[in-house]
């Protein structure tokens, strides 16, 4: 099994990708710790920061020692897939399809997921060597859209990211995905703004446990 496979399985087993977007890198490594410890194993910061890097890097050494996953995302090119892999994503996801970053993934033993809507779009990234498909902004379309993707493509696994919330994640679950990404319904801003570290581990341990319950 290839190193990208693991990665696969693992955020497949925790179902959740909890996405951290606009944090302090002075905030991130104690909001990724209390996201983890609600019971979130894969951990998301975005990449539209000019401090990705730094931040990506803080947080895997802070969470070498636990089975969290740490990736990076909204990566839209080659030189910033290079960049996060370099300090330590095992994941990259994207919100549109670029076979340049997928490649750089794959050269690296790291996950892919890039975003995709259309079947069109779904096949050039499983041609290019995608790992796993983020179907973004998931609500736009809605749980449904899964299968439409999956029937003539086959069990590729999907991740709906974009308006995952507690209301609804059971759907997607019923759907068919393999695991949802989740940014403000589960990391808790307010808590974060007010350094209230027990709120955001309550957060997510909420939608954590709505995942498990969406899973039986």
């Amino acid at each position: 099994m290839g190193a990208a496979h693991q990665i696969e399985r693992r955020i497949v087993d925790g179902g959740i990708v909890a996405v951290l977007r606009g944090i302090d890198a002075e905030r991130i490594v104690p909001v990724a710790r209390a996201i983890h410890e609600g019971g979130v194993g894969a951990i998301e910061i975005t990449a539209n920061d000019p401090r990705v890097r730094e931040k990506v890097a803080a947080v895997d050494d802070a969470l070498a020692d636990t089975d969290a996953v740490v990736g990076a995302g909204t990566v839209l090119d080659e030189p910033t897939a290079q960049s996060v892999i370099d300090a330590g994503a095992e994941f990259v996801l994207s919100p549109d399809v670029n076979p340049d970053v997928v490649t750089t993934c794959n050269r690296h033993s790291v996950l892919s997921a890039p975003g995709v809507m259309t079947p069109t779009e779904a096949v050039t990234a499983i041609d290019a060597g995608a790992d796993v498909l983020k179907m973004f902004p998931a609500t736009t379309v809605g749980p449904g859209h899964i299968g439409a993707l999956q029937g003539p493509l086959g069990e590729i696994p999907i991740l709906p990211t974009g308006g995952v919330s507690l209301e609804n994640v059971d759907e997607f679950f019923e759907a068919g995905a393999a695991a949802v990404g989740v940014g403000s319904a589960l990391v808790d801003y307010e808590a974060i703004d007010a350094g209230d570290m027990d709120q955001v581990r309550e957060t997510a341990a909420a939608f954590a446990e709505a995942v498990e319950e969406a899973r039986e």
